[in-house]
């Protein structure tokens, strides 16, 4: 893996044997750090349509006929033989557990391989985990929980407004590892507050927890939110392009090569958002980070060395 990474793409291929491709599906389901639960107003940098405004489909629509939907936009361009339903869009094991439930079983369908659950760290619960493994037995369908962490910084979660702390991460994955699911890390390296030493904490801790994948995200900043607010009065600073690709690159660099990457920059919508990737394409930004660690000859994992007792292994 020198000067590179471990693609996400190459862990579903070494997984499945083939190409996989992700079907989104919308549940209608809310966050509890908007409704009054643990918060209102949700993350500073969160818009009303959620995270995934570009990809978002009517959640009132069927479970069943989004897949089928999705599956055939993909199948006109690709000749596909597996999938993922991908449950995208805010807190999704916040749903009800009997609705839930029930939109897990739907989206089941033969070719469908794995469904992954994107959610918040203080959603994870040991009844629907239970429910999930069942359902994983059952229909022959891997399980992967995707959930926001942001930043190991508990000052820079409370300026975020992210409502929870480092703790509710770390007991959500090992309760996920206890079933055999996968689970995925989301990180933004760019918030406001966190530096250098919070970018190599993150990758530390993700890698002692034995997380199977990460998702980074560049901080791109959604019009009429907090963040818009705070932004457009000068109260808040976003590093330069180039500090992020250093910032990967270190991120890169002390996280263990086991774990997969399925993203480096995050990508939103031009005409909602006030800032996102320095007015750069998303592609250009990876290929920066791709000859950053050209340049610099390295990669992932190089200084992955501070696990399994460290100041024992001289002695």
């Amino acid at each position: 893996m020198r000067n590179g990474y471990y693609k996400y793409s190459n862990y579903l291929q070494q997984k499945y044997g083939e190409k996989v491709y992700k079907l989104v599906v919308s549940l209608p389901v809310t966050c509890p750090n908007r409704d009054g639960v643990v918060g209102r107003g949700g993350c500073i940098f969160c818009g009303e349509e959620g995270t995934n405004m570009s990809q978002s489909y009517d959640a009132a629509v069927d479970i069943k006929e989004q897949v089928a939907i999705n599956k055939a936009g993909i199948n006109k361009r690709f000749n596909a033989n597996k999938f993922i339903a991908y449950f995208q869009n805010y807190s999704n094991t916040y749903l009800p557990l009997d609705k839930f439930k029930e939109a897990m079983t739907a989206a089941c369908e033969e070719d469908v391989v794995e469904l992954a659950i994107s959610t918040r760290p203080d959603c994870i619960r040991s009844d629907y985990l239970d429910f999930l493994a069942e359902l994983s037995r059952e229909k022959g369908v891997n399980i992967s929980i995707e959930m926001g962490l942001q930043t190991v910084n508990y000052r820079t979660l409370k300026l975020i407004n992210r409502g929870h702390s480092l703790a509710e991460f770390v007991d959500a994955v090992l309760a996920c590892r206890e079933r055999d699911f996968d689970t995925c890390a989301h990180l933004i390296l760019n918030l406001p507050g966190d530096e250098d030493i919070d970018v190599v904490e993150n990758a530390k801790l993700i890698s002692a927890l034995k997380v199977n994948q990460v998702k980074l995200h560049s901080l791109f900043i959604v019009k009429d939110t907090p963040l818009a607010k705070l932004y457009s009065e000068g109260q808040i600073t976003i590093i330069s392009k180039e500090e992020y690709v250093q910032r990967v690159v270190t991120f890169l660099e002390h996280l263990h090569p086991d774990i997969a990457i399925q993203r480096l920059v995050g990508r939103a919508p031009e005409e909602n958002t006030l800032f996102c990737n320095w007015q750069t394409s998303g592609w250009k930004v990876m290929e920066l980070i791709d000859q950053e660690l050209m340049q610099q000859d390295t990669w992932q994992g190089k200084k992955c060395d501070y696990l399994n007792g460290r100041a024992l292994r001289d002695l």
